[in-house]
């Protein structure tokens, strides 16, 4: 772990270095790029040979599919406590889900025509649900949810198979629980490749949703244009900004549970009181040795965490906005001063009683979120974004009488004299 306080060498420079902006790696954007053009021009066959590759999963064209069988084997391997817990998530994300939808509305403008909006959900989306290390059920839920509240009437999910060509049973039942249609065993950026174009198996979708490692999330990145897309999520994140309120034990459960997802998952922690960082220090080394993903947790430990003592607490919100955590959790004795001081974060996670694992699993919101710095301009996954606006615009001959003053100005400035007489014919008759 680095741990470093505002008066040591090298504080401001790393610091500084927290501001972060969601830029691919080269080698990361090259290697994607190739993998797009594969999929493009070999389809169903690309995909074999990459899954084969990256997988280590021998499947063919017409197995790229999870079949009726495999659905049914499904939903008799999970028990009775998985079922309810997917029950009990979906119902907690379809409440959630229903405050986001927009709805239709129209008004009148200043002229007397009716202006409005419609709202209707996507016709086919494609939700990605990383696999790698464990079988994110809860992703499944969090994205297809979402989807299945905003009645998205084609659903396909896309996740990696294992070695031997099979989906986890779990994650498969909770995806036919959120309402996907279809399951596809591809993962990476080739997953996301024929989602957005297609092959001769795969019809394409409308918009991608879901998190993935970097080559899932550059994967999106080059795709913005052939397909719409949520946000870009990649690998994990948290900032625990505490003063010396904090519980020292609940803080450090709370990284080791985000350094849980291992790879390059990032755990923050950053506080005004030099006694608590030492605490929490000592808590994470006494916790650490009964958790059963020791070694993956230790290998973000050493090159993916940081604990910081910093000057004050405002010096914390200013590094907390410049971070832009995917999960931002917040402790302190002062909440209502500083909560709305806090403008780019994924997630907020208030007071000690809260931990993110809930928020993964059951409150209601999206887990799927922001990171890479890419808050300060995407917001985390809402039932909105499976909707498609429709504006909606209705005159009479008042109405167009009241506007055609103001569209011959605008025909004549731009030189637009088919706009004016498309306005000025209509009341001609």
């Amino acid at each position: 772990m680095k741990i470093l306080s505002h008066s040591a060498p090298g504080y401001t420079t790393f610091v500084r270095r927290l501001n972060r902006r969601a830029l691919p790696e080269s080698g990361v954007r090259d290697l994607v790029a190739d993998i797009i053009a594969q999929v493009s021009a070999k389809g169903d066959d690309a995909l074999v040979t990459l899954t084969k590759r990256f997988d280590n999963a021998a499947l063919t064209p017409k197995a790229l599919f999870v079949s009726e069988a495999e659905y049914a084997a499904a939903r008799k391997a999970v028990t009775p406590a998985t079922r309810d817990a997917v029950r009990r998530s979906l119902k907690n994300i379809h409440a959630f889900a229903k405050h986001g939808l927009r709805k239709n509305w129209s008004a009148k403008n200043a002229e007397g025509a009716t202006v409005g909006e419609r709202f209707t959900p996507f016709d086919r989306v494609g939700v990605y649900v990383p696999g790698g290390k464990a079988p994110l059920v809860s992703t499944a839920l969090m994205t297809a949810g979402f989807a299945q509240a905003a009645k998205v009437p084609e659903i396909i999910a896309a996740t990696p198979c294992g070695p031997d060509g099979t989906v986890n049973p779990a994650l498969l039942y909770a995806l036919m629980a959120a309402g996907a249609t279809e399951v596809i065993k591809v993962g990476g950026a080739q997953a996301i490749a024929a989602l957005a174009l297609g092959t001769k198996s795969i019809r394409p979708v409308d918009r991608i949703f879901g998190p993935g490692n970097r080559f899932v999330v550059e994967a999106k990145r080059q795709l913005v244009g052939a397909v719409s897309i949520d946000l870009l999520p990649g690998p994990s994140e948290i900032l625990i900004l505490s003063d010396k309120s904090g519980n020292p034990d609940f803080i450090a459960a709370d990284m080791l549970a985000q350094a849980e997802h291992g790879g390059d998952s990032i755990v923050g922690f950053a506080t005004d009181s030099k006694a608590l960082l030492g605490k929490v220090v000592k808590s994470i080394a006494r916790q650490l040795p009964s958790l059963t993903r020791g070694k993956i947790i230790r290998d973000v430990l050493k090159s993916g965490t940081f604990l910081l003592h910093v000057k004050s607490f405002e010096e914390g919100v200013a590094i907390s906005n410049a971070f832009c955590p995917e999960h931002l959790s917040l402790i302190c004795a002062a909440e209502k001063r500083w909560l709305p001081q806090i403008r780019t974060a994924g997630a907020i996670y208030l007071g000690n009683d809260s931990p993110v694992a809930v928020g993964d699993f059951l409150a209601g919101p999206s887990h799927t979120l922001p990171t890479g710095g890419a808050g300060r301009s995407f917001s985390g996954l809402r039932a909105d974004q499976f909707q498609r606006r429709t504006s909606i615009v209705r005159l009479d001959k008042k109405s167009v009488r009241a506007s055609l003053p103001v569209v011959a100005e605008f025909a004549r400035i731009e030189g637009l004299d088919a706009h004016g007489r498309s306005t000025a014919i209509r009341l001609e008759s």
